[in-house]
């Protein structure tokens, strides 16, 4: 199978997953990328069923609303059933690498409300070890010199992401080099910095379930103690 042939079996399993198990009328959380975009068009088929949509970026609420799916702004809902997103890593213990397509600081508030957050990937992005891929970390764009030197005190070559600006007006350091053994503490060290918005570990909130296209068929996988 080629990898948009993976990309599609997934978003339809990721279909199945919140036609089966999300309220009719309860809000579902939808993610930005490549992945994420397979999943929107899956979705048109059952957007009758739900009360609305929370989008992780502009693209993807163009997306959706190009399908007639409803769009909410997050202020105005207190709850998301289910949150569901691609990853450019995702490790044993469910802790993700995102923000590939520059969406990661609104992803991780959609992530922070979801009462489950479904990771939608292809066995490619199941990793021993995060960090072979560029770890990104959106900044404040004044602070961009600043804070690239303190992520080079932490091992990594940070690299300004050329002629991105995010959704929030900032800029994206993605950071090459690391070998990211513990995710969580990463997380924490490097959203410390001062000037830094945050940054593409979701390891203090990781993923619920992990529906992993394979060329054996879809895998799923649920988080210890859930």
């Amino acid at each position: 199978m080629t990898q948009d042939e993976l990309k599609q079996a997934v978003a339809r399993a990721a279909r199945d997953y919140v036609a089966d198990r999300l309220p009719v009328g309860a809000i579902l959380g939808v993610g930005t990328g490549s992945t994420a975009n397979f999943f929107i068009d899956e979705i048109a088929s059952i957007k009758d069923r739900l009360g609305g949509t929370i989008a992780s970026s502009a693209a993807t609420a163009k997306r959706l609303e190009g399908h007639g799916i409803r769009v909410l702004d997050l202020n105005d809902i207190e709850a998301i059933g289910i949150y569901v997103d691609g990853a450019d890593e995702i490790d044993a213990s469910m802790a993700m690498v995102k923000g590939g397509g520059g969406a990661l600081t609104r992803e991780k508030i959609v992530a922070a409300v979801a009462g489950t957050f479904v990771c939608i990937c292809d066995a490619t992005k199941r990793v021993k070890t995060m960090g072979g891929f560029p770890l990104p970390v959106e900044v404040i764009p004044m602070a961009r010199a600043y804070v690239s030197r303190e992520l080079t005190k932490l091992g990594g070559t940070p690299k300004l992401r050329e002629g991105m600006v995010t959704d929030n007006g900032n800029l994206i350091l993605d950071v090459h080099g690391l070998s990211i053994t513990d995710p969580v503490g990463l997380e924490e060290r490097i959203n410390q910095i001062v000037g830094v918005v945050t940054n593409g570990l979701f390891a203090q909130r990781g993923a619920d379930v992990l529906l992993l296209a394979t060329a054996d068929g879809v895998q799923t996988h649920v988080r210890p103690g859930r």
